[in-house]
């Protein structure tokens, strides 16, 4: 496995990639790897010749007084995973290899991107779109790898590349959850013992959502209704949204049409900011 750290480097391999005639899947991170993120690059060695994986806590896509600074960075222990797990390159730019110090050109989504997380996280998705913009650029995939637990990202980013005529293929992994329920993320690290216990909430919620679904339950309404009344049994949950929503548009629903609504989730156990969602 290479690791590269300079663009100038990454774009003369992605040139030789793409003249061996080497199909090329990106997986783009900020590091932290879990088994979620391992099994993207599982699904993506399964689709291309060639897995890059990036390695770059972005800082356009987090606000004033997001954790930036304490976001875990580990390259020797994120490499080493991905080394076991049979990733081709690792790309882990430093912050100037990406953006120079007179930087002034962003990427902005319009519509998919103001709601949900959006409507909270100002700034989140221009940032978003942009660094994988970038790394589209650098690396040159036909196939980039996104995780289904980040819903919205995965389709503002189907939306950018459709738009800006990109020309590569987004493949959506599932949820990887731990043993009790709980959606792995990176952010999992910052909680205490209480609050992994009280995080457990949220993917009760969703079993909730599921079986009043499964019971015939079509009022999106009665469902969030239900699913907010278990998250608030606990002092230390605060609900930032709670929405059945379109999979492809994200406009919100009063009526559950299986096939093709979602239930998605963004919470705070305390102070660290958790989301979830589940197909319909």
């Amino acid at each position: 496995m290479q690791i590269i750290r300079t663009v100038a480097q990454m774009q003369q391999v992605a040139q030789r990639l793409r003249a061996e005639g080497k199909r090329v899947a990106l997986v783009p991170t900020m590091g932290a790897l879990h088994e979620g993120h391992l099994s993207l690059v599982d699904l993506a060695k399964a689709k291309a010749d060639a897995v890059v994986v990036s390695i770059f806590v972005n800082p356009t896509q987090f606000g004033p007084s997001e954790d930036f600074e304490s976001y875990p960075r580990d390259l020797d222990a994120d490499a080493e995973k991905l080394r076991a797990r049979g990733a081709d390159i690792v790309f882990a730019p430093e912050r100037d290899e990406i953006y120079p110090k007179d930087f002034s050109t962003y990427i902005s989504e319009e519509a998919l991107s103001k709601g949900l997380c959006g409507a909270t996280r100002s700034g989140h998705f221009r940032g978003v779109c942009t660094v994988v913009g970038i790394l589209f650029n650098i690396v040159a995939p036909q196939l980039a790898v996104f995780g289904q637990k980040d819903a919205q990202q995965a389709a503002v980013i189907r939306r950018m590349v459709r738009d800006l005529r990109m020309g590569v293929e987004i493949l959506c992994g599932p949820i990887v959850r731990e043993e009790n329920g709980l959606a792995m993320s990176s952010r999992n690290a910052y909680m205490v013992p209480e609050q992994r216990q009280d995080a457990l909430k949220i993917s009760e919620a969703l079993k909730i959502a599921r079986r009043l679904i499964d019971n015939g339950v079509r009022s999106a309404d009665r469902v969030i209704a239900e699913i907010t009344n278990h998250l608030y049994t606990s002092r230390r949950i605060r609900v930032i949204y709670a929405h059945v929503v379109d999979r492809e548009t994200l406009a919100p629903l009063r009526e559950i049409v299986p096939g093709r609504s979602m239930v998605v989730l963004a919470v705070w156990v305390g102070e660290v900011r958790l989301i979830d969602n589940m197909e319909i």
